[in-house]
């Protein structure tokens, strides 16, 4: 027996729930668990079907295309299947360390095919999980430049998503536009707040009494991509810029993991600027 995933995204319309689970009766599939939301605002309907049985893919989708109205959008993918994603990092290692124990203990069903970085810092980390480490110098080098390097050293691994712990550089346009929607990075602040850099130093002068983290899919708008996952702690005002940036680490790295898993789970659908986890 194989395990499934229906992933269906489009215009709501009367019956669809019905009209969904009815094929899956009609070819023989039990529906293990199942999630769904309307979006009122904008009138689109979003459904994640948990599915086991014998699967012919093709027939399959021909009759769910069939049902579903114009505009839709649906895949079938492998419920077990085991994802591939390159790591890129700066000098700080909790993030990176978090998913190198995550995917060693098993509790991340993924390879992790490579490790780059513009600093030789978490090269020793790295291959202590006996994964690849690329050491990419941005010295003397374009933005443009030290990306297209990048870009070749990831496109050798065939990446399902690229993950952004704590990569501390700007991506170029055309580095984003070589992954839409497969780049996720965290943030340092609970976004829209303090955007850019150095956010843990801005709260602290502004005072706040919340400190947080951010996972996002990139765009070319800087820290504005569609969010995954957020999280907070409280602060006071005995709490110094410093103190702040030793609790956002482990608020970053729990953010981090926890969108990883929804992405991995293939839980999450974007929508516009947004995201709607099922």
């Amino acid at each position: 027996m194989e395990k499934k995933i229906l992933l269906s995204d489009c215009p709501d319309d009367q019956g669809l729930i019905a009209k969904i689970t009815n094929i899956c009766y009609k070819h023989q599939l039990n529906i293990m668990h199942n999630s769904e939301y309307v979006d009122h605002s904008t009138g689109q309907f979003f459904m994640r079907t948990e599915l086991e049985g014998v699967f012919n893919d093709e027939t399959f989708l021909v009759d769910i295309d069939q049902t579903l109205p114009v505009g839709s959008h649906r895949s079938l993918v492998n419920a077990n299947r085991r994802q591939r994603i390159v790591i890129l990092v700066t000098k700080e290692s909790h993030c990176l360390g978090d998913i190198l124990m995550k995917t060693y203990d098993g509790s991340y069903n993924i390879d992790i095919a490579a490790v780059i970085s513009n600093y030789n810092t978490l090269a020793t980390l790295t291959e202590k999980f006996d994964i690849p480490f690329h050491f990419v110098s941005h010295e003397g080098l374009t933005h443009e430049e030290h990306d297209k390097k990048v870009v070749k050293i990831i496109d050798s691994y065939t990446p399902e998503y690229i993950i952004l712990a704590k990569f501390m550089r700007v991506l170029t346009p055309n580095f984003v536009g070589s992954y839409p929607r497969r780049i996720i990075n965290i943030h340092h602040s609970f976004l829209p707040a303090f955007l850019g850099a150095r956010p843990y130093h801005q709260a602290y002068k502004r005072g706040v009494k919340i400190i947080g983290a951010t996972a996002h899919f990139v765009t070319n708008n800087l820290d504005e991509g569609p969010i995954i996952d957020q999280n907070i702690k409280h602060v006071d005002h005995t709490f110094s810029s410093e103190d702040m940036v030793k609790v956002g680490r482990d608020v970053e790295k729990t953010v981090l993991s926890t969108a990883l898993s929804l992405v991995l789970e293939d839980k999450v659908f974007v929508y516009g600027n947004k995201t709607v986890i099922l």
